[in-house]
C-alpha cells in the first residue's frame, strides 16, 4: 500500500483514501469496514470481487482502467460498507480506493467510463477538466463525494480559493483529501505542482506545499486553492470528500477576496488543450 489516509490518522470522522500498487498477477484482499469504498484505476486494469456476507452477495467487476490518469476517463467499482474486496490484476497497476464512513449499505455497482460526466471549468489560465465520477448528481452513494481534476501545465485550478467547513444554506461541512499525480518531463524527470491551504483567524491553517506524484494534502477546514500546475507539467488530483450533513451535497463558499475572479471568465477563452481526455482516450489520439 503506497498511500493510506484513515479518519483516525487524519484526525477527523469520515473521509479516507488508500492507494495500492499490484505487481503483475498479484491479488490483495481488503475489508471496507464501516466505509463505502470505490476502486478507481489510476494505471492498469483489474478485476474487483465484492462480497457482502450480510446480503449473501458476491459479484465481480472487470475494470478496463487506463494507461495513466492523463490517458482517459476510467471506469470504477463501488463497494458498500461491511464488504470484502478482492483486487486482482493480470498486468499489474496502481489503484485508488477513496472511502467514506457511512450508515447505509448500498448495493455493489459498476460505474462505466462512458457515464462519467466530464466538465470544463474556469477559463483562460484557470481552465481545467473535472471528471465527476462520484459527485451527487452523477452517482449514488451514502456520504462519499469524489471527482478527478486535470489541469494543463501552467494553469491554476481550485481557483478562486473556496472552503466547505460550515453548515449553512450555501455551504456544507466536508473533510477533503487531495491526491496528486504530475506529468513528468520528456527525459523522464519528475514533475511538480503546488497546493495552497489557508484558514481564518478563528481556525488558522497555513500550507503551501510542493506536490509530486503520490503526495496527498489533507484539508480539515479553511480556504483551499489554488492548485498550481507548473509550466510543462500537467497536474492531476483526486478529490475525496465526506461530511456529517444529512444531505450529500457539495456546497462551497468562495473567499470573498477572490470571488470576483469568476466574473472574468465570460471574457476569457477556454484553454485549447481541454478537454485533455474522455472515456474514449486522449483527444490527440482520436
Amino acid at each position: 500500500m503506497t498511500t493510506e489516509v484513515t479518519p483516525e490518522g487524519a484526525g477527523w470522522a469520515y473521509s479516507g483514501l488508500r492507494v495500492v500498487t499490484l505487481a503483475p498477477g498479484e491479488e490483495i484482499v481488503l475489508e471496507t469496514g464501516d466505509a463505502e469504498t470505490l476502486v478507481l484505476p489510476l494505471a492498469g486494469a483489474c478485476a474487483v470481487t465484492v462480497g457482502v456476507p450480510a446480503d449473501d452477495v458476491a459479484v465481480t467487476f472487470e475494470l478496463h482502467g487506463r494507461r495513466d490518469v492523463f490517458s482517459r476517463v476510467t471506469d470504477f467499482a463501488y463497494a458498500p460498507r461491511e464488504a470484502s474486496l478482492v483486487l486482482a490484476s493480470r498486468d499489474g497497476g496502481r489503484f485508488a480506493l477513496p472511502s467514506a464512513r457511512c450508515e447505509r449499505r448500498l448495493a455493489p455497482r459498476y460505474g462505466p467510463a462512458e457515464d462519467v460526466p466530464v466538465e470544463l471549468r474556469g477559463a483562460g489560465q484557470m481552465s481545467r477538466q473535472v471528471n465527476n465520477f462520484c459527485t451527487p448528481e452523477a452517482f449514488e452513494a451514502d456520504r462519499l463525494i469524489a471527482c478527478e481534476v486535470l489541469t494543463p501545465g501552467g494553469n491554476w485550478s481550485s481557483y478562486p480559493p473556496h472552503k466547505h467547513d460550515e453548515e449553512t444554506a450555501t455551504e456544507a461541512v466536508l473533510e477533503e483529501i487531495y491526491y496528486f499525480e504530475v506529468a513528468g518531463a520528456p527525459d523522464g524527470g519528475a514533475g511538480m505542482g503546488y497546493q495552497r491551504v489557508y484558514g481564518t483567524a478563528e481556525r488558522p491553517i497555513d500550507v503551501l506545499a510542493e506536490v509530486r506524484t503520490g503526495d496527498t494534502v489533507l484539508i480539515p477546514h479553511g480556504w483551499h486553492g489554488p492548485s498550481m500546475a507548473a509550466p510543462g507539467h500537467d497536474l492531476y488530483y483526486l478529490n475525496v470528500m465526506a461530511g456529517p450533513g444529512a444531505e450529500r451535497a457539495w456546497l462551497i463558499c468562495d473567499d470573498p477576496a477572490h470571488a470576483w475572479i469568476r466574473g472574468t471568465w465570460p471574457d476569457l477563452p477556454a484553454d485549447p488543450r481541454l478537454p485533455m481526455s474522455s472515456a474514449a482516450g486522449p483527444e490527440e489520439e482520436r
